[in-house]
């Protein structure tokens, strides 16, 4: 049955049964064959067939649709029993939010590839919800996003804790005095885009400080933002781990505010149908060890 799904998607992706059968390396007449077969199982016309063109009928979409859940599963299932036979191996598509993605990940990655050189990864860079959807979406294998998520769809494992820090640049005047609530509020806060993990935990802060600052300035990169910040353009709330070489520098500082700094997680996020492979055990496994030092 998986022989004729193949020839089956081929047929829809190509919307031609020549064309098809020269990428299966099949003669057009045994591609009509198994189509035939496949709508004789199922009981329902597959394709609309005319001189022009050949597209799916309704219960062609169903099919369709199912057909490349069923091969998916095929694919996971060859690599889960190549897995226990074999160390990690293959192609493993990453993806990070900001923070985790542009100072944790790096770390993380050299040493996959120094313990386990038959991975390979791909990475992408997001926003939280960005990188959410592309696991929901079956693009990436494994996520690590920031705060909090919620998604009956996934598995979710909160890794290591993250202390964010409300900061100025060192020229601002905020630095030199006792920071109360209503000069907090007035401030030009510059902060990330919605979705951002980042400019959720800023949403919580407000909250948390019962402020509602209303000058706001939006930047959909954190490096961004440090240097605006830098310049004394106004005041953000980042991870301490994103500002340790300013910090070391000494053009930024953090504020002095009660209930600050606040912690957040870094979530390791997969889909909960997914199977583990063993490169997605080890790469998880090298997170939480990164933290456990």
């Amino acid at each position: 049955m998986d022989q004729i799904l193949l020839v089956f998607m081929a047929v829809a992706d190509k919307r031609n049964f020549s064309r098809a059968a020269e990428e299966l390396h099949m003669t057009q007449p045994s591609v009509s064959q198994q189509i035939q077969l496949l709508e004789k199982y199922i009981g329902a016309k597959l394709f609309i067939r005319t001189n022009k063109f050949v597209q799916l009928t309704k219960a062609g979409e169903i099919v369709y649709l199912h057909a490349k859940e069923i091969t998916s599963l095929y694919k996971r299932m060859s690599t889960l029993v190549n897995d226990l036979m074999n160390e990690a191996s293959g192609h493993l598509k990453i993806g990070a939010s900001y923070t985790f993605g542009e100072y944790v990940l790096p770390q993380i990655l050299a040493k996959m590839k120094r313990f386990y050189p038959n991975v390979i990864p791909s990475v992408q860079i997001g926003n939280t919800r960005e990188i959410i959807q592309a696991v929901l979406n079956h693009q990436i294998d494994v996520g690590i996003v920031e705060g909090e998520v919620a998604n009956n769809l996934l598995n979710i494992n909160p890794v290591a804790n993250d202390e964010m820090y409300i900061i100025a640049g060192t020229n601002n005047e905020i630095l030199m005095k006792d920071v109360t609530s209503e000069q907090l509020e007035n401030q030009t806060w510059i902060v990330r885009e919605k979705g951002s993990g980042t400019r959720e935990a800023t949403e919580k802060l407000f909250d948390t400080l019962n402020i509602r600052p209303t000058n706001l300035i939006e930047f959909g990169s954190t490096q961004l933002i440090k240097e605006a910040v830098e310049a004394g353009m106004g005041i953000t709330y980042l991870s301490e781990l994103t500002v340790k070489k300013e910090k070391l520098l000494n053009t930024i500082d953090y504020l002095k505010v009660e209930g600050t700094p606040i912690r957040r997680n870094f979530t390791v996020i997969i889909d909960s149908i997914e199977l583990q492979t063993k490169s997605m055990e080890v790469f998880i496994e090298l997170i939480e060890n990164h933290y456990e030092k």
